[in-house]
């Protein structure tokens, strides 16, 4: 596959890093299993936040959003604590044991500030939701973020 850069064609083959694929790191699909117990709930929930993010976007593009400003409105109506929260409640009824506790390490532990346009409840409970993508991504379970995120996006 070639592109032009400053009217040259260049091969996406050809890069001029030189790195050999035993130096890279898989960084979107990094498979962290080994150390996922490493972790805290709010570095889970870290990760969480901009994995559910990214899929709320995609799925908004998969979908025929083309507006930019569109595209901003509808993501935040996904990714608010409150709409988070919600789909968390619809979510608990098809988790299993082992991702019922990852949500509820993520919604017990200590955030700092809550926003002002969610309740504390809201607030955690969105933690709980971001620990949970954090910890699947992290693991590398990408089918069963898909079929949570599809849950998440039919609840409405």
């Amino acid at each position: 596959m070639f592109f032009k850069l400053y009217g040259e064609e260049r091969s996406l083959r050809s890069s001029p890093l030189k790195l050999r694929d035993n130096d890279l790191k898989n960084y979107l699909n990094p498979n962290m299993t080994d150390k996922l117990q490493e972790l805290s709930a709010l570095s889970l929930a870290h990760i969480g936040d901009a994995v559910f993010e990214l899929m709320v976007r995609t799925h908004l593009c998969m979908d025929g959003t083309r507006l930019v400003d569109k595209l901003h409105k509808r993501s935040v109506e996904y990714v608010s604590a409150k709409s988070q929260a919600s789909a968390a409640d619809a979510l608990l009824q098809v988790l299993c044991d082992e991702e019922k506790e990852v949500f509820k390490r993520g919604r017990n532990s200590h955030t700092g500030q809550i926003p002002k346009n969610s309740t504390h409840e809201e607030y955690h409970a969105a933690t709980g939701l971001e620990a949970l993508f954090g910890y699947l991504y992290l693991s590398g379970n990408i089918k069963r973020l898909n079929e949570l995120f599809e849950v998440v996006i039919r609840k409405d």
